[in-house]
């Protein structure tokens, strides 16, 4: 992998359960939602509701065992959710799933067909390595608050993606921030697929060939690499 992606050892004695899949992408094509994405998006609607049969996201195992993680770093599960479970609520609610762009879309779709935790990061706006780490509180992190750019800085112990520059991701997958978030212009992407518990890593390694598969059919040409479950 081009991009070295770490995780702290504080962080695998919190969740030793912890597992991730990477997706490299190099030369992709990205643009605004298209008819494609927005099928992609509408059939892993119908998937999520037939794998979970009437019941709530979070009484989904895989969800429960995010949900213990969130609690065993000081979040509140109930308030900040992990965004699979996020987005699994948003698709079952009636409203349907957010159209964002034809990258963010894609991996939407893996998010909520599979529950899983997906991420997409801009290859060239990374500063360096990645690493998933305990925030000492001081981490900068660039995101918006009443459509002005805003920084603020996560809690004391709070399980944070990093850069060299500051915090990627918040609460391991709750919030992204918008410095290195995919946008219609992105050509080089990492998609972070993540997975807690015993029987994650085949949903994982599923997940991303499917992930692999989609972004090969958007953007014929593109150099894409699945990288093993860590």
């Amino acid at each position: 992998m081009t991009l070295q992606l770490t995780v702290s050892d504080d962080v695998r004695a919190l969740a030793p359960g912890f597992t991730h899949v990477a997706v490299e992408a190099h030369g992709i094509a990205g643009g605004p939602s298209s008819h494609d994405s927005s099928a992609l998006l509408d059939d892993a609607a119908r998937r999520l509701a037939t794998r979970l049969g009437g019941r709530a996201p979070h009484e989904d195992p895989h969800m429960a065992a995010w949900r213990e993680a969130y609690t065993a770093f000081g979040a509140k599960p109930s308030r900040s959710r992990n965004s699979a479970e996020a987005l699994a609520r948003r698709a079952l609610a009636g409203g349907g799933l957010p159209r964002i762009n034809v990258l963010v879309d894609l991996y939407n779709a893996i998010s909520v067909a599979h529950l899983i935790p997906v991420g997409g990061e801009d290859l060239d706006r990374i500063k360096g390595g990645m690493r998933l780490m305990r925030s000492t509180g001081e981490e900068p992190f660039a995101t918006v608050a009443g459509g002005e750019k805003v920084v603020e800085h996560p809690e004391a112990g709070e399980v944070v993606w990093c850069d060299d520059e500051g915090v990627t991701c918040r609460r391991w997958n709750w919030r992204q921030g918008v410095r290195t978030r995919l946008t219609e212009d992105s050509v080089n992407a990492l998609f972070l697929l993540e997975g807690m518990g015993p029987t994650a890593g085949g949903e994982l390694e599923t997940a991303a060939a499917e992930l692999a598969e989609a972004l090969e059919k958007s953007s014929p040409g593109a150099r894409i690499t699945v990288h093993a479950p860590q």
